[in-house]
């Protein structure tokens, strides 16, 4: 499958600041890749690079196979984008907003400023001036000027911003529908791992300008990690009788055992038939699994090292 999205060891240096540094990724057609990152890690950095607003210190970005530069103009009839804030004319309306883009666009369907206002949810706010619109509205608006033209790639930085929960879930089964059914591929910046695992069938996480670590994300869950929690009356007893049954046992914060051993959390029943019998009949026995947030951070800090 042809990659439409790549860059290599592309740099970005701001005086002594390395804002990214010798990123190197491959996006295929149709897919949705998840780019994550804490803020400043060098995603929207990245983005501006891979639409020529800024120039590389070294490397390369390329769309279609063609080399991202200063005169690559006719790359942009193809590519939607939102970067950081959406921009507008705050005077105008809506629909104004979106007839100036499309006319900019050249776009020939005079019907299309509508299909876009209604698939982004901005009928009820189609005469409104932009500049009157809540944070979300104007996000969608930012949207709107992007799916406008029915591009093949969608290069969105943190389109989530501002929104409610409703309409994340909204935009989420409109990227979902762009990329399954249409064949738009999808790069989306985002510093929420939770909510990009839902839609990105590749995630690739930066921080500090390095990309650490790529991954599908259909692989995700098997990398999160589990433990067995226990609880006793009697802690000190029941830790030494799991050790003795060859456990490795720990005591968190909160002052519960935990247990990582595979065996132990695969098997949470033997632990538990084991400590009856001992005369230890756990008051807890929980296997928990670490959470996506989580994992984010914990992959971030050990890159901190």
């Amino acid at each position: 499958m042809e990659d439409v999205i790549r860059t290599e060891s592309l740099t970005k240096q701001f005086g002594n600041v390395h804002a990214v540094e010798s990123v190197s990724l491959e996006v295929r057609k149709g897919e949705v890749y998840g780019f994550l990152g804490l803020n400043g890690a060098g995603k929207t950095t990245t983005i501006r690079m891979l639409l020529g607003m800024i120039r590389p210190t070294a490397g390369s970005a390329f769309l279609f196979g063609k080399r991202v530069s200063a005169d690559s103009c006719d790359l942009w009839e193809n590519v939607g984008y939102l970067v950081e804030t959406p921009s507008s004319y705050p005077e105008l309306t809506v629909w104004e907003n979106l007839e100036i883009m499309r006319r900019l666009r050249q776009i020939p369907d005079k019907g299309s400023v509508d299909i876009v206002i209604d698939k982004l949810w901005l009928t009820p706010y189609r005469n409104r001036k932009a500049g009157l619109l809540s944070l979300g509205n104007m996000q969608r608006l930012g949207l709107a000027k992007a799916f406008l033209h029915n591009p093949d790639i969608l290069i969105l930085d943190e389109p989530a911003n501002g929104l409610d929960p409703a309409g994340i879930v909204e935009i989420r089964e409109s990227l979902k529908d762009l990329s399954s059914n249409h064949g738009v591929t999808i790069f989306i910046s985002s510093h929420i791992l939770g909510e990009i695992s839902k839609l990105a069938t590749r995630v690739g996480i930066i921080h500090e300008g390095r990309l650490v670590q790529e991954i599908n994300a259909d692989k995700l869950e098997h990398l999160l990690q589990k433990r067995l929690l226990v609880d006793v009356h009697d802690k000190k007893s029941a830790q030494a009788e799991l050790i003795k049954d060859g456990y490795s046992v720990y005591t968190t914060e909160e002052g519960v055992l935990e247990i990582t051993d595979k065996k132990a959390i695969d098997y949470p029943d033997s632990i538990a038939t084991m400590l009856v019998n001992a005369g230890l009949p756990p008051t807890l026995l929980r296997v928990e699994e670490e959470d996506l947030e989580s994992y984010f951070l914990r992959i971030v800090g050990a890159n901190r090292k």
